[in-house]
């Protein structure tokens, strides 16, 4: 059974790390554009980041640029986002999906667009 399994969420001060990870298990990330989204409580979901596997090209959301940084291990078949210089507006519970897409991507996109969907891990940023 195909599947995402995100890790790495918990609490974390202003100006401190995580790393989540999302693990696919029952299909190889070869060919997909693997990404991150977000919901925080009473506000929209917001697609973070994502990663082509076929070019290697990443993408980013204004509000994390130059924080956050999106990585593969095809050993693995996993995909990391390095979180740093966290903020209290970064809590959220991330999720994790993946989009079949042999051409590669032009963004993050809808959620919607993706084919896969992990159960997602929280984030809190507090003091």
């Amino acid at each position: 059974q195909a599947q995402l399994v995100e890790s790495g969420g918990g609490l974390v001060q202003p100006g401190g790390s995580l790393r989540l990870s999302c693990a696919a298990s029952g299909f190889t990330l070869d060919y997909y554009v693997i990404g991150w989204f977000r919901q925080a409580p009473g506000k929209e979901r917001e697609g973070v980041s994502c990663i082509s596997s076929t070019d290697g090209e990443t993408y980013y959301a204004d509000s994390v640029k130059g924080r956050f940084t999106i990585s593969k291990d095809d050993a693995e078949n996993t995909v990391y986002l390095q979180m740093n210089s966290l903020k209290p507006e970064d809590t959220a519970v991330y999720y994790c999906v993946a989009d079949l897409a042999p051409f590669g991507t032009s963004g993050i996109g809808s959620w919607y667009a993706y084919d896969y969907f992990g159960q997602g891990t929280q984030v809190t940023v507090s003091s």
